[in-house]
């Protein structure tokens, strides 16, 4: 088929009116067509014929031009999210908060989309704070009224004031879950600008010092917390969600329920860290979650962090610690053991090998086998 049949959809909002926008190269027969369609228009501002948006002018829109030209679909259809999650959504803290009387809160449409697109509350947390840092800076602006071109200044804004690029990153995608999501017009913002992404290195500690940050915990709780993320290569998140069920001493796995993107896996489980999940039972008799805090529930994701900040403070670890970082270490370990990628790809829940295998830039195993040129 040539170039010029083919006629590409997108997602206009003309007088505060969704419409659909129809891009095209100069052709006869399709401008005739077009003239068919129910009332259609032209747009000085974006360059286009367009003409409402309703299912049935959108039906009429594939059956007009169907064996004449291909309709291009891939800006105004929505792609999956691969995001959802099955944890129970928790905005008691939207709920709960003080804020200013001239204060835009989010809107309560947005949060429902969130919760049926059933998104980690992390990623709830994060996309409503910065939507509504969005949406206070255009106070006086309407929602709908708010244009690519008023995005953009924003995120000028943003980089001027030295934000980061994932930052930046999750403030476009905050933006586009509401336009293109939540008033259902995706790709509306299509050509909004990301910042380049830069690939960094993840930061590992060696074997002894991980021995080191274990040996320096306090008690036999927070020693267990920091040697499943290290032996079972264990997001934090993921160690807060086990419960009891999920440790299979017979197979010596630790069942991982809702890791990132939804997914369950399995991991392994040390013997070390059995004997002293063991002894910890017998002093902590948790009910439901393997660790909960002093009053029951889940354990907090800041109490983790703490326990490492001083843990590692004790042991003297020059760099700082997070509990990321004992994930990466896992990967890192074990490939320089000479572990196939694979096995750390399906140990660590990776979609894809090219995530996994970043590692292979930081393993002494990769410099160890090359010859200095000067030796």
């Amino acid at each position: 088929m040539r170039k010029e049949k083919c006629i590409t959809l997108k997602h206009l909002l003309i007088n505060e009116r969704k419409c659909i926008g129809l891009q095209f190269y100069h052709d006869k027969v399709i401008q005739a067509l077009i003239k068919e369609l129910p009332n259609p228009r032209w747009s000085e501002e974006f360059k286009m014929v367009y003409v409402l948006n309703s299912k049935a002018i959108l039906d009429q829109i594939f059956k007009q031009f169907r064996g004449v030209a291909w309709v291009n679909c891939s800006h105004f259809f929505a792609k999956s999210s691969g995001k959802m999650q099955r944890e129970t959504l928790d905005v008691a803290w939207f709920r709960k908060r003080t804020v200013s009387a001239n204060y835009r809160t989010c809107p309560e449409e947005y949060l429902q989309k969130l919760e049926l697109k059933r998104y980690a509350n992390n990623t709830v947390k994060t996309y409503v704070t910065c939507f509504e840092r969005f949406i206070n800076h255009y106070r006086e602006h309407e929602l709908m009224s708010i244009n690519e071109n008023d995005i953009r200044l924003y995120l000028e804004k943003l980089v001027q004031e030295g934000k980061s690029n994932s930052y930046l990153n999750q403030m476009i995608n905050a933006i586009k879950f509401y336009y293109e999501v939540v008033k259902e017009m995706p790709n509306r913002f299509y050509s909004i600008e990301r910042p380049r992404k830069v690939q960094k290195l993840p930061k590992v500690l060696s074997k002894q010092e991980v021995l080191a940050l274990i040996a320096n915990t306090v008690n036999i709780k927070h020693k267990c917390i920091i040697s499943l993320l290290y032996s079972g290569g264990l997001r934090r998140g993921e160690v807060l969600h086990l419960k009891l069920t999920d440790i299979d001493s017979h197979r010596m796995l630790i069942r991982v329920n809702d890791g990132k993107g939804g997914k369950d896996r399995f991991t392994l489980l040390s013997k070390t860290v059995l004997n002293d999940l063991r002894n910890y039972f017998k002093e902590y008799r948790p009910k439901e979650w393997l660790f909960e805090g002093q009053s029951g529930g889940q354990y907090s994701a800041g109490s983790v962090k703490q326990i490492i900040n001083a843990a590692s403070k004790k042991a003297k670890i020059p760099k700082a610690v997070s509990p990321h970082m004992l994930r990466h270490s896992f990967a890192t370990h074990l490939l320089e053991d000479g572990v196939d990628l694979r096995y750390i790809q399906t140990l660590l829940g990776h979609s894809s090998s090219k995530t996994t295998e970043i590692y292979t830039h930081v393993a002494l195993r990769s410099f160890n086998s090359i010859k200095n040129p000067l030796d």
